[in-house]
Order: structure tokens, then sequence, then C-alpha cells
């Protein structure tokens, strides 16, 4: 529908010339809805009647007079809402949704205003201090008026004061003090309206010092950044508390465009990042302020650290603690698969093990206790020898066993390379493998690469990076056709920029990407092409060319969401992405022992050159398998008319082509003699490690008990809990084998953490053939895994967030599209779930007694109900009955539409799910606002 246009008496006359001196009949007569009585200050001689005084009138002006005689329908198109009056705060003044022309009416009329006033500075101030509404969140009419003088100012439409005049000086003096109780939205129009930056400092800083030591850290680090006091201000005071609040976005924007306080705050993280280091410590620095301390564990710590060393380009030597980790968990991964999956070779190896640890002396022990804590003295022995390893700090069996090796001279390393017959062999001859390191190669080869309608596979290799710094550069890129591999050595080819070679490879790569007819094959290609494209700049562009595409990592989610795992199988030390789809196809897993190998080095050995050709080549025997047998995978339709991207169209990410659909219907996996009994939702109880808290919230939202291990918790505790409390083990990851050994077959399994947490609760649920009903979504909290709720009617509801201070709900200048929306679904009631089925869990109402204290609302054994998190809009929704609070943590729930949104996801796995479903509302977890 389109915005009908203004009155015609506001486009010619303007609002003056509807101006009424007495109320017309009918009037609203609504004083609490005055507009703006605090603008008496610019009546008078020195006002001209316009907009200011329209809007400052008799409390029942309204936009009658303001818009002449227009429709009801109009009014509500002009003012925002159905109501006559012009509120002074609210959706009105906001600057989302307004009609164009209105807009232009209001400013012309406000610069009309402004223009007039002798010193709109200190009218500006006169209203501000005389007037409270703008004083909290959401929109206001002082707020758009301020505003509206900046734009004005800056367009130089009206008059302002020169710089550093003693007038101006004044004025600066008492806008300050106006600071400290200003919303964010209203800090930066007031900084440039009395040019603030240029202030005297000393009350400046004395207003943040103020804010900071009444504990509006928020609002103290704002108004520091609005007036670039960061070089006065101590970061780490300053930026502190707010990272115990989880507000790192606050604080990087603090410190953007200051190197020393970005080094400064790096070096406070990578304090925190030390051994032994407890951040409750720090914390109690702040017993009034809410803290996140969930949010500031060594390892989360240690990813934003090295992911702003990365975005500033700072030395990561300020930052100690954060390295020494992360090449801890490096070693440990190396560890990991060089002990346990035995799939890297021991030259590449103890090539990285050796650059990592070096001569630190807390790194060596490290790594000793690694290699000790493994129980073949065989293997452990044998990498002690190829680090050079001291026998008097093994234990004396590695010792005895290094001895051994010594003296037998045995540098064979049977279970590596032996044994090749177990993995996928390349089936073209060696002589068909191509390296191709110049433009003459590329000249020769080109029809070869180029043939219209050939299928392609593509693969990138690059050296691994176990330090700070980002990915590094791809190093050999192959390119598979039928019957020949071609890999082209990026380094030769990619330099020096604007050379013969670099211009002769873009072209190629361009023209395979972009041409439609050539079908390209990739594992994760998006990633592939980004990668590219950061090695080789003139290739920025090679993810949006690419035309014609099948990424087989989509199609490999595809099958392991519609494949159900047969009970105790894991798979975690074997196979895992490209290997075991080739595996699942092609009957045998890849040799991955060069993966980990330096690509960096020239000329490749023999292995590494078999080894990039085989993890191109893979990819289309892949193809052409799952071409010949879709049904076999489970793959619907024709293969290569379904996966294709289309002539010229790409799928968004994670997203597959409508046609491609896996059949994902639990009555099409067969339930053999081995499938696990069934169980209950309720009944089924599982402990997660804290990697996997997607799953965790996926599986309680389903009714399921699941508890978490805390950041940082022993995986051992895990094990305890499960046998005390007879609950399944789910992890992911280097701990399995040994937490499978603790509890037995069958209690403990692997996650693939390739899949989505969706995908990752479908594939638990048909694993242990857990029963899950209607009535068991929301039976349990998300955020605390209580099962407890207490019922609250809406009256009752709005009387505890009145109380608590909250009446107006999250709102202001962030929260502003989230209430907007919030009002949207006003007067829309609940519809059914799918089946009839509707949100009515077994819980019992709120009581007086059951209240320890009103304000805040807190239950009798001390927890306190999250009001914050209602927004106002929930509340006037005239179709909402009434709230849920858990027992456990407080959160508040309501209907809404998320019982309809988790049925669709999970209607595989739903008992007696209907073909069809109709959207439905269900409870909706309360979010603080940010």
């Amino acid at each position: 529908m389109e915005t009908p246009p203004p009155p015609r008496a506001v486009l010619d006359g303007g609002p003056q010339a509807l101006w009424e001196p007495q109320p017309p009949a009918g009037a609203l007569q609504t004083p609490e809805r005055c507009v703006w009585p605090c603008l008496s200050i610019l009546e008078g001689d020195s006002c001209p009647q316009g907009l200011f005084e329209a809007i400052s009138g008799p409390p029942w002006a309204g936009p009658q007079q303001v818009l002449g005689q227009g429709s009801r329908s109009d009014l509500n198109h002009w003012s925002g809402q159905g109501v006559a009056g012009w509120p002074c705060t609210g959706p009105c003044w906001s600057r989302r949704g307004r009609p164009a022309a209105l807009e232009t009416v209001l400013r012309e009329e406000a610069q009309r205003g402004f223009a007039a006033l002798e010193d709109p500075l200190a009218a500006l101030l006169d209203m501000l201090d005389s007037s409270r509404g703008w004083r909290g969140k959401g929109p206001s009419l002082e707020a758009w008026v301020t505003r509206e003088l900046k734009r004005c100012l800056q367009a130089q439409l009206c008059p302002g004061p020169a710089r550093g005049s003693p007038g101006l000086k004044q004025l600066q003096a008492r806008a300050v003090k106006l600071l400290a109780e200003s919303p964010p939205g209203l800090i930066e129009p007031l900084v440039s309206i009395f040019q603030l930056q240029d202030a005297d400092r000393s009350p400046l800083l004395a207003q943040v010092h103020r804010l900071h030591q009444e504990g509006k850290f928020k609002e103290a680090i704002v108004l520091g950044a609005k007036l670039r006091l960061q070089a006065d201000l101590d970061v780490e005071k300053m930026c502190l508390p707010l990272l115990l609040q989880d507000k790192a976005d606050l604080v990087e924007r603090y410190v953007d465009g200051f190197p020393d306080l970005q080094r400064r705050l790096l070096a406070l993280m990578d304090s925190w990042c030390q051994p032994g280091f407890d951040i409750r410590v720090v914390a109690r620095r702040y017993p009034q302020t809410t803290l996140r301390l969930e949010r500031l564990s060594p390892r989360a710590l240690g990813r934003q650290v090295l992911r702003l060393l990365e975005q500033h380009g700072l030395d990561p030597d300020l930052c100690p603690n954060v390295i020494t980790q992360q090449r801890l968990a490096a070693l440990r991964y190396l560890c990991y698969k060089r002990l346990v999956e035995r799939s890297v070779s021991r030259e590449s190896w103890a090539e990285h093990v050796q650059g990592l640890v070096g001569q630190d002396q807390w790194l060596q022990e490290q790594l000793l206790q690694l290699l000790t804590s493994h129980d073949n003295t065989a293997l452990v022995a044998q990498c002690a020898l190829d680090l050079l390893l001291p026998e008097e700090r093994l234990p004396a069996s590695v010792a005895a066993e290094l001895r051994q090796l010594r003296i037998q001279e045995r540098t064979a390393e049977a279970p590596l390379e032996d044994g090749k017959d177990d993995y996928y062999q390349l089936p073209i001859p060696r002589e068909h493998l191509h390296f191709l390191a110049s433009w003459e190669d590329l000249a020769r080869h080109q029809e070869e690469l180029l043939q219209p309608g050939q299928v392609v596979g593509m693969d990138l290799e690059w050296r691994p990076s176990f330090g700070a710094g980002g990915r590094p550069r791809a190093s050999l890129m192959q390119v598979a056709v039928e019957g020949r591999v071609f890999l082209l050595d990026l380094p030769r080819l990619s330099s020096p920029a604007g050379g013969q070679a670099p211009q002769a490879f873009f072209r190629l790569v361009s023209r395979l990407l972009a041409d439609p007819s050539i079908t390209k094959l990739g594992y994760g290609l998006a990633g592939d092409l980004r990668s590219l494209g950061a090695s080789c700049p003139a290739l920025a562009q090679a993810e949006k060319q690419l035309r014609g595409s099948v990424d087989l990592l989509q199609v490999h989610r595809q099958m392991r969401a519609a494949d159900r795992p047969a009970p105790g199988a894991d798979g975690a030390a074997g196979p895992r992405g490209l290997s075991l789809l080739v595996q699942q196809v092609l009957g045998k897993p890849l040799d991955k022992a060069q993966q980990l190998s330096n690509w960096d080095r020239r000329p490749l050995c023999e292995g590494q050159l078999v080894y990039a050709a085989a993890d191109a080549y893979c990819l289309l025997e892949v193809y052409w398998a799952l071409c010949r047998e879709p049904a076999r995978f489970r793959l619907s339709g024709d293969l290569a008319r379904s996966l294709r991207l289309g002539r010229g169209e790409r799928a968004g990410p994670g997203e597959l082509p409508p046609l491609q659909k896996a059949s994902t219907s639990p009555q099409q996996v067969p339930a053999g003699e081995d499938a696990a009994p069934e169980v209950p939702a309720r009944a089924f109880r599982v402990v997660c490690d804290s990697m996997l808290q997607g799953l965790a919230r996926r599986l309680r939202c389903l009714g399921i008990d699941v508890l978490v291990l805390a950041t940082g918790e022993d995986h051992r505790r895990a094990a305890e809990v499960a046998r005390q409390e007879g609950r399944v083990i789910l992890t992911s990851g280097l701990p399995y084998h040994k937490l499978r050994a603790q509890v037995g077959a069958g209690r403990c399994l692997s996650v693939d953490c390739s899949l989505k947490a969706r995908q990752q609760a479908t594939a638990v649920i048909r694993h242990f053939n857990v029963r899950v009903t209607h009535s068991d979504i929301f039976s349990r909290c998300q955020a605390c895994n209580c099962h407890q709720y207490l019922k609250v009617s809406k009256d009752v509801m709005k009387q505890l967030v009145w109380l608590s201070g909250h009446p107006e709900g999250p709102s202001g200048t962030g929260d502003e599209a989230a209430q907007i929306e919030d009002e949207r679904e006003t007067g829309s009631a609940p519809e059914e779930a799918p089946g009839g089925c509707t949100y009515e869990p077994s819980c019992r109402w709120l009581e007086e007694e059951d209240l320890q204290s009103r304000v805040p609302a807190t239950l009798g054994d001390g927890t306190r109900l999250q009001l914050s998190g209602v927004p106002a809009g929930v509340l006037r929704r005239p179709g909402l009955r009434h709230f849920y609070c858990c027992t456990g943590c407080g959160k508040v729930f309501w209907e809404g539409s998320h019982l309809g949104r988790v049925a669709e996801n999970f209607r595989e796995v739903l008992e007696g799910v209907p073909g069809s479903r109709e959207p439905s509302r269900a409870p909706s977890p309360a979010s603080s606002p940010s």
C-alpha cells in the first residue's frame, strides 16, 4: 500500500496556516501527552509561528492542526501511530518509517525556527535543562530537534558561534553538564554542536571519571571516545570492567586509531592467559556489576587476542602467554595426529614440533608429558629418536626402547609407511601428472584445462602454520580432469606482479571459473577460492566469478544427516572430511600422511606430488560414483542435474540447490537388529564437553537432560558424572578414546564437529533411538537445564516489570528495531502448533509466597527473575495470556513462533509429525538488551 501524499495545506502554507488558537470541537483532551511544554521558551516575538508553536501549544494540539483535515488513516501514516496527538517520546520521533514528505516539511519548519532565534545553541540548552523526556531511552522530540540543529549548523543554514569565542566557552560548560545524563544517541550531536572536542579537557575528564565511579562503565567509555579523550584516560581502568561484561566490541572501538592503547590492551588481555591466572580475582573489584566470566576463558581470550593482533598488524611478541598457549595447542594436535591417528609422516611431524618448541623449556616439558602419556612405547621411542630427545628425561621403558632403536638402526615406520593398499590409490599413471610452473607450461596445457563440457576437480595446498598471522599463502593448486592432473606452482605463477606468467595464470583461472559449461568440483570450494584470492590478489574476486560448480562438502553433509550411524560407531580416530567421503563412496580413505608437510619446499617430494594429485582426482571419482547410484547414498534424483548450481547461478552459503534434498525421514533409515532400544526424551540424560554448547541447547530444546562441562574443566569430570548419574557422554576431538575406556561401549559418542548443531542433535537422537514428542519441546530451560517453570499472568508480569524499573522495556537507539518488531506483532493471537498442539507445560502459577522480594523480583531460593529481557511490545500484545519463569535461572519465556520453527527443524525425528504444518507460537526466551 502506497503512502498517501501529505495534505495540500502542509505543502503550500505549512502547519502555521492551519493553527487554531482554540481547541476544535471533539479535540482529544490529553494533557499527559502534551508535546514539549518546555518549548514555551522559544515562543514570543523572536519565534515565528510554525512547527515550534504548533507542537508546543495547548494540550489538545494534535496532528490535525499541523497536517490539516486529512482522514484518520492519513494521520496514521504521518504520525506513525493511530492516536491524535504528538507525544514527547516514542516512534513518531524515530527516524525509522517516517514518510519522506513529512520529514521534509518538519525539517523546513525546524530550519525556519532556528534561523529566527538569536542564539539557537542557548535555546537548545534551555530546552534540555527544563525537560526530562530526552533523558530516557528511545526516540524523543528533544533528540530530534538536537539532531536537526546539528544538521543546520553543518550546512551553515543558521548562525553558530565562532570557534574559541567567550560565548561558546560558556555554552560548552553548560553542555558538559548534560553529557552525563545523555543517552548514547544524543552525545554525538551535542559534541558536534558545541565543539566539545576543542573545549577545556579538565571538566570533560571529570565527567568521564564521575560516570566511571558511579559504575556507568559503558557510558563513560562512550563519552570518552566521542570526546577523543583516550590519550588522557587510563586504558586499563576504562576497558577492564567492559571486558568482564563481555563488551569487547566497545573496547575495540575505544582503542581504534590509538596504536599505543591497542598494545596496552593486548598486554592486559594476554596477562589473563598466563597459566594459573584466576579471572575471579579481578572480578572482585566490581562486586555490584553483572559480569560474564564464562566468556573469559584462556581459550576464548586467546582467540580474541590473536584476532586483534592480525587486525591491527601488531607484533606477536606483545602477547607471549597467548602465543605459548597457541603453540601448546598445536603440539597437542600434532601429537594426536602422530600418536593416535598416525596420519602424518615422521619428517613432517618432527619438523613442525621442533619449530614450535624451539628452546622454550616449558614447552619442552609439556612435549615430554604429551609423549610419555601415550602407551605405545615403541612409537614414543621413535618420536624421541626423531626429535633427538635426551634419554635421561624419558621414562625407563621408553629410554630402553630408544637405545634398542639406535643399536639396531631401525628407521622404518611400519604403521605409517606400510599398508598403502589400505588407502585410495591414484588410478592414472605417474606420467600423467603435470607440474606447471611457467607461462609456457600453461599455454601448452590450456586446451586440456579449458575443454568445454568437462568435469574438473579443484583443490589447494599450503604449508601448515601454527602461529599467529592468519591463514598462510596457498602453495599449490591442483586441477584434475579425466585421466590427468595438473599441479600449478602458485609462488612461481603469481610473481612478479604484472609479469607474463601471472597474467597467463590469471586469464586461465578466470576463464575456468567463469565457464558454466565446465563443472568445477571441490570440497569446501568457497574457502579454497577465498584462500586463492588472498594468495593471488588478481584473483580476489574468484568466488564471485564461479559459475557451474558442485561443492561435495554440502553433499557429504546431506549424506551424514540422512544416514544414521550404527550404535558404537564413532570414527573419532578414523578418516574425516574428504577422506571419510572417499571411504564411504569408493571404499578406501585417503592417505593423509603428507597433508601437514612443507608445501613451500621446492622441489616437492614424490609423496607430495602423488598426495596432491590424489586429493583432486578423487573428487572426480566420487562425483561419478554418486551420479551412477544416487539412491544408494540417499541422494534424490539425477545428481549431475540436481547438484549443479546452474548456468551462472550459485547457491547461498551453506545452501543446497532446491532439487537436491537428502532423504532424512526416519522411516527410510533401516532399524536393524542392532538398533538401540527406544528411550523417551525426558529419560535420556547426557553430559557434553564445553565445545558442544550449541548441541546442548538443541537437545535441551527437545526436553533432553543435558549437563555441560565448564570451559577449561577437566574432561575426566564427564566420565565421573556419567558413571554417577547414568549419563551418556557426547564429546568431540581428542578426549574421546580416554572417555570411552572409562565408561564402556555405547556410553560415549564422538560428535562430528563439521555438522551444524541441529544436524548433530538429529544424529544423536537417531543414534540412541530417542523418542521425541511435541510435549517434550521446551519442557526444559535451554539456558540452565532446569525443568520447572512458574506460570505468571500478563497483569502480574506488567507489575513486576514496572516495579523493577523497566516500565518501557528494552528500547533506545540500539534496540529500536526490536521494539518496533515487537509492536508490529500486536494484535496477532497465538496459533496452534503442528498437530493441534500448543505450548502448555505442566507447572503451577506464581503465588505471592513464592517471591522473596518484589524489587528486584526474586524467588524464595534467591533466583532473580530476568525481567529486563521482556520487551514492552510483548507486554502490550493482546493475544498473549501468560509468561513462564524458569525457577533455576529466572529466565522469562512467552508464547511466540519458536515452537513452530523447532518442530519444523526436527520434523524428521518428532513422533507423529504430519507432512505439512502451519506456523505456530510457543515460548520465546527473553534476551537482555545489549
